[in-house]
C-alpha cells in the first residue's frame, strides 16, 4: 500500500489552519473586550438610576429591571465568548504544536509512555520505544489514558497478518479526518489524571455494594414524609418535630449502610475524574461512520444495550457526583441527607453497574483501539511519503525486506538510506565497520521500521516486505553494580534472552550489537558462532555488528545465507567524515587509533603492529 499523492502537504495545511485559527482568536478576544466594555456601562447605567431613584426621586425603582435583565444577558454572552475564546486558543496552541512537531521539535510535548516500559522486554529499550524522544512520544495523540494503553502495547507486541491489515486500512481512512482529530484534541481535560479511565475497567469488576431493599424503601418513605413536613413547616400547619423524627431516622438507615458508602465513596473517587472526557470521546464515535470493516467493529461494539455508551457513562458520572455532594458538600448535605437521596444514588449506581458494567470493558476497549488508530493515523498524515509496508504471510518464510530504509526518530533531511534484505535465502547479515560510522543506527532502523509494520503503521522507507516474527535485541548491555554483574555476564544472559526466544515456532528477527563485549577475542569467536548457528537453525534472520574482524570469518560457514558488510569513514584534513552507506565486504580500516590521535592521547606508533590493529578493533 503506498503513501497517497494527492493531498495536501501537512505543512502548508497546518499553517493555513494556524492562521486561522489565530484569527478566531483576535475576532474572540475583540468581542470579549466589546462585552466587557457593554457590561461595565449596563452597570453605571443601574448604579445611576439607582442614584436617580432614591437621591433624586426623578426614577422608579422598578427601572433597575431594565438594567438587571440586560447584565444578566450580557454575562451569559459573555461566558459563551470566552468559552468560544478558550476553545479557540486550544486550536491554535494545537497546530503550533503540529507546526513545532514537523520541524522536529516535539520532545516534551506528548506523553512518554515512560510508564508501560519493561525494563525485560526484548527489544523496548534498545529501540526507543517508550520514554523521553522516544517512538511512543512521536505518534501517540491519544485524550485518554486506554489509548496510551493500547498504543504502547501495540508497539510492544507484533499483531497478526489480519490484525495488521485490518489496522492498515483503517489508518488510511482516518489519515486524513483532520477535523476529526482536532475536535478530539481539543477535547477540555485540565490535568493528566482527568484522561484516566482504566480505574473504570478495574471498578466494574469489583463485587456489587449492594443496599437492602428494606432500606432503600424506608429511606423513600422517610423522604417523603420529610418533605411534606417541610411544607407543613413552612405553612406553620405542624411544628418543627416532625422534621427532628425524619432526621433521626434518616440519620440511623445511613448509619447501617455507612461502611458500604464509604467504600463505594473511595472506590469511584478515582474512577470520576476520567469520566467527562471519556463520555465526549464516545460521542464523537458514536456519530461516526466508517467504511473499513475495523472501525465498523468498533462502532458496533459500542452498540449494546440501546442507550449510547456516551450516555451510559454521562448518567455514572451524574450519579457519582450527586452521591459525592451529599456528604462532602455542606450546602447540600443536609437537605440531601433530610430527603434521603443518597439511598437515591446508591440505587442508580447499583442499577448502572447491573446494567452496564458488563459492557464497559468492551466499550473501553474499542475506545482504547479508536484513540490508538487516530494516533497512527495522525502520523500517517504528517509523513506523506512513508508507505504501508507489505505485510507477507508467515509462512513464506521470515522476511525483512527494505529498500531505503531511514530511521523515523532522525530528521528526514538527517536521514541516510540503506537497503537491507533478510529473508529464507539471506539469513544473516555480518556488519563490520569503523566507530560512529552507523552500525548500531541501521540496526536500530531495521527494528523500529518492523515495530512500526508491525503496528499498522507507514514506514520510513521507500518499501518494506515483512513477516509477523518475534524480535530479540541486544544493543544496550551494561554492566551492573547494584547487581554484581559483569559486561560479560549481561551480554551473555541478554543473548540467552534471545537465543530462548527461538524455542518458540515463530522465528525471530534478532538484531546483535558488538556481540559478547568484554571478553577475549578467542572465546568470543566461539561463543558467537554458535549463538548465530542456533538462530539461524531455528528459522531466525538478523543482524549482527562487531569491531572484532575474526567475527567476520564466521559468514563463510553459512555459504550463501550470511553476507558481509560494513560502514567506512574518511579522515580529511584531520577531521573525521562519515557517510553513513552501508557497503558490500569486511571494512578495510579503523579509526580507533585517529580518533586517539584527535583527542590527544600519544601513541609509539613504532610498536603498533598494522593487522593487529586492523583485526582487534
Amino acid at each position: 500500500m503506498q503513501a497517497p499523492q494527492n493531498q495536501h502537504h501537512p505543512q502548508t495545511e497546518y499553517e493555513q489552519r494556524l492562521e486561522s485559527r489565530a484569527a478566531d482568536v483576535q475576532a474572540f478576544v475583540n468581542q470579549s473586550d466589546r462585552f466587557s466594555t457593554w457590561r461595565g456601562l449596563v452597570f453605571l447605567a443601574a448604579v445611576g438610576i439607582l442614584l436617580a431613584a432614591t437621591l433624586g426621586e426623578v426614577l422608579s425603582p422598578q427601572w433597575l429591571f431594565a438594567p438587571a435583565v440586560a447584565f444578566v444577558f450580557l454575562v451569559i454572552l459573555h461566558a459563551r465568548c470566552i468559552r468560544r475564546l478558550k476553545r479557540a486558543r486550544l486550536a491554535e496552541t494545537y497546530y503550533r504544536t503540529a507546526l513545532d512537531r514537523l520541524n522536529n521539535q516535539w520532545i516534551d510535548v506528548r506523553p512518554t509512555g515512560e510508564e508501560y516500559y519493561d525494563p525485560l522486554h526484548m527489544y523496548a529499550g534498545d529501540l526507543d520505544l517508550l520514554g523521553r524522544g522516544s517512538l511512543f512520544q512521536l505518534i501517540c495523540a491519544a485524550r485518554t489514558k486506554l489509548g496510551e494503553e493500547t498504543l504502547a502495547r501495540w508497539l510492544l507486541g507484533p499483531a497478526s497478518t489480519t490484525v495488521i491489515r485490518e489496522r492498515q486500512q483503517s489508518v488510511e481512512e482516518l489519515r486524513s479526518e483532520l477535523d476529526f482529530r482536532e475536535t478530539l484534541e481539543l477535547l477540555e481535560a485540565e490535568t493528566h489524571s482527568e484522561i484516566e479511565q482504566t480505574h473504570l475497567a478495574d471498578w466494574v469488576r469489583q463485587p456489587l455494594i449492594s443496599i437492602p431493599a428494606p432500606l432503600q424503601w424506608a429511606s423513600m418513605l422517610t423522604g417523603i414524609f420529610a418533605a411534606l413536613s417541610v411544607l407543613s413547616w413552612l405553612f406553620s400547619w405542624t411544628g418543627i418535630a416532625p422534621i427532628v423524627v425524619a432526621i433521626i431516622i434518616q440519620v440511623c438507615l445511613l448509619f447501617f449502610v455507612g461502611p458500604q458508602i464509604r467504600e463505594l465513596l473511595n472506590q469511584t473517587d478515582e474512577v470520576r475524574d476520567g469520566l467527562p472526557v471519556l463520555s465526549d470521546v464516545l460521542s464523537l464515535i458514536e456519530q461516526r461512520e466508517f467504511e473499513s470493516s475495523h472501525l465498523k467493529a468498533i462502532i458496533t461494539a459500542l452498540q449494546t444495550d440501546g442507550v449510547p455508551p456516551s450516555r451510559s457513562i454521562a448518567q455514572l458520572r451524574h450519579s457519582i457526583q450527586g452521591l459525592n455532594n451529599c456528604f462532602r458538600n455542606q450546602f447540600s448535605a443536609p437537605l440531601a441527607i433530610l430527603l434521603g437521596i443518597p439511598f437515591h444514588y446508591l440505587s442508580a449506581i447499583e442499577r448502572w453497574l447491573k446494567r452496564v458494567g458488563p459492557h464497559c470493558p468492551e466499550w473501553l476497549a474499542a475506545v482504547g483501539e479508536f484513540e490508538a488508530l487516530c494516533s497512527l493515523a495522525g502520523y500517517a498524515y504528517e509523513h506523506p511519503e512513508d508507505p504501508f509496508p507489505e505485510i507477507v504471510e508467515p509462512e513464506a518464510g521470515p522476511c525483512f525486506e527494505g529498500t531505503s530504509l531511514g530511521h523515523p526518530l532522525l530528521p528526514l533531511q538527517q536521514v541516510v538510506r540503506n537497503d537491507v534484505t533478510l529473508n529464507s535465502e539471506y539469513r544473516l547479515l555480518m556488519i563490520s565497520g569503523s566507530n560512529m560510522s552507523g552500525k548500531s543506527t541501521l540496526m536500530r532502523t531495521v527494528g523500529t521500521n518492523f515495530v512500526l509494520a508491525l503496528a499498522g503503521a507507514p514506514v520510513r522507507a521507500a518499501s518494506l516486505r515483512v513477516s509477523p516474527m518475534q524480535a530479540g535485541t541486544a544493543m544496550r548491555v551494561q554492566d551492573s553494580l547494584q547487581q554484581g554483574a559483569s559486561l560479560f555476564y549481561q551480554s551473555v544472559a541478554r543473548l540467552s534472552a534471545v537465543v530462548h526466544l527461538a524455542d518458540a515456532p515463530e522465528p525471530v528477527l534478532f538484531l546483535l550489537d558488538e556481540i559478547l563485549q568484554g571478553t577475549n577475542s578467542h572465546d568470543r569467536r566461539i561463543g558467537a558462532q554458535s549463538v548465530i548457528e542456533t538462530l539461524i537453525e531455528r528459522g531466525g534472520i538478523g543482524i549482527v555488528t562487531t569491531h572484532d574482524l575474526a567475527l567476520t570469518e564466521i559468514t563463510g560457514l553459512f555459504g550463501d545465507l550470511a553476507r558481509n558488510v560494513h560502514f567506512e569513514d574518511q579522515l580529511v584534513d584531520g577531521k573525521m567524515t562519515f557517510d553513513y552507506r552501508m557497503r558490500p565486504g569486511v571494512v578495510e580500516h579503523s579509526n580507533a587509533l585517529e580518533l586517539m590521535k584527535m583527542m590527544g592521547i600519544k601513541l609509539n606508533e613504532a610498536e603498533i603492529d598494522p593487522k593487529s590493529a586492523e583485526t582487534n578493533r
